[in-house]
């Protein structure tokens, strides 16, 4: 018999041991090379020029996703015994959930136009060294988990909510940690009381006992405050569209004036005809390198967007979330104008990020309570749950410093126009 274990900062120690056959399958998981290259993949992206403790990676999350979830399903044993034979399944899918992340995570899903859930699925079922290990331990294995991934199918519902759900261990373990690594002090969730209060309703999903209530409650004002404080940060606004006008610019330059490794060239210019080979080639590692070289490229525009990025000489960014489409389209002409009057090119230092955020989906696999008798839907029982189905959109306006005295004087005019 042997064992591991993995000392973790937010749920200290994560014991995998040899004697256990779904653990031993985990174990040779983690071992395996795909899964080896999320520690070379930043679990927020570029949220460290920002945040700068933001330095974990997707292999950190991922095994603390799979902590959560064998947490869970062994409570949920109390429940129903028969979730035992499944357990190779949601290990296997909590451990591999985010295999198919590409450089900078999300951030990678918006420059390159890719889905990490698809690429997750396609690892499962065409890496040879990932489908030998699940099906070794099971046949069909592969196919199952990538199927609970991809399209959410399983033999049991409350399988597929523990995985993708309003609640779910990735989401439990993210909030957790990305407040952890950022410094903010949102995500002190109550994650015993969470896991103690999992219950399973008559349908056989996934349901909340009325004792955990509050700290489900809790959790669902962390996540808004989070995506409110960090996901949606000015700054981190700024980086993220910086990376996508670098990639964009690549993109428009060509293959054949711009140099980039074989693995690079395929993401850039052949992104839908990938191989598993490319998309395992590239992390955060290449496409910083990437980065670091075309800052003295002969592309001026390319050249400038690099150096920003690579140096932190950031673009500024003004809230004007309460603007109508119409004043927030003006607002971005003036910045542009303005840009131009200065000398500066306005494609590469003028934009506008708009995201609109549920902290809570009522009907997107939404969350119930059930105490034995009564199932009932969060929102009904919990006016403060309620309140957070409410969307919250955010919109910056992006623009260099050169403009700002000038373009908070047209926006000011601007306000007063549309008043």
């Amino acid at each position: 018999m042997s064992s591991r274990t993995y000392y973790d900062p937010l749920h200290q120690s994560i014991t995998l041991n040899s004697s256990i056959p779904e653990e031993k399958m985990v174990m040779e998981l983690i071992d395996s090379s795909p899964f080896q290259r999320l520690r070379r993949i930043k679990q927020l992206g570029p949220a460290y020029l920002t945040f700068h403790g933001a330095e974990s990676s997707r292999f950190t999350h991922s095994l603390g996703v799979f902590h959560l979830a064998r947490r869970a399903i062994n409570h949920l044993l109390n429940v129903d015994s028969g979730l035992k034979e499944h357990k190779f399944i949601v290990y296997g899918a909590a451990l591999l959930h985010d295999l198919g992340h590409g450089p900078l995570s999300h951030t990678s899903e918006e420059i390159f136009k890719i889905k990490h859930e698809s690429w997750t699925a396609k690892l499962i079922n065409t890496s040879k060294e990932i489908t030998t290990i699940l099906n070794k331990y099971g046949k069909g294995n592969a196919k199952a988990i990538s199927d609970l991934i991809q399209s959410r199918k399983a033999e049991k519902k409350s399988i597929i909510s523990l995985i993708s759900s309003q609640l779910d261990c990735d989401r439990l373990d993210y909030l957790m940690r990305d407040s952890y690594t950022t410094g903010a002090r949102y995500g002190q969730l109550d994650i015993d009381r969470i896991i103690s209060a999992m219950t399973i309703s008559p349908d056989g999903d996934l349901a909340i006992h009325p004792k955990g209530l509050m700290a489900v409650e809790h959790y669902l004002v962390i996540r808004n405050l989070m995506y409110r404080s960090v996901y949606n940060h000015r700054l981190n606004e700024v980086c993220n569209w910086l990376l996508e006008q670098i990639i964009k610019t690549a993109r428009k330059i060509g293959p054949q004036n711009l140099w980039a490794d074989k693995s690079m060239s395929e993401w850039l210019w052949n992104h839908e005809k990938m191989s598993l080979e490319s998309f395992l080639s590239n992390d955060d590692t290449v496409t910083g390198y990437h980065i670091h070289r075309w800052q003295d490229c002969s592309f001026n525009n390319l050249s400038n967007l690099c150096k920003r990025f690579m140096h932190r000489n950031l673009l500024k960014a003004l809230n004007i979330s309460s603007f109508t489409l119409e004043t927030r389209l003006e607002s971005l002409a003036k910045a542009r104008k303005l840009s131009e009057k200065y000398c500066l090119e306005p494609d590469i230092s003028c934009g506008l990020r708009e995201q609109v955020v549920k902290s809570y989906h009522p009907y997107k696999h939404g969350l119930r309570l059930w105490d034995g008798d009564k199932l009932q839907a969060l929102e009904r029982v919990s006016p403060l749950v309620d309140r957070l189905i409410q969307p919250n959109q955010s919109s910056w306006l992006i623009y260099p410093k050169e403009i700002e005295i000038e373009l908070k004087i047209e926006i000011e005019k601007l306000k007063m126009k549309h008043t």
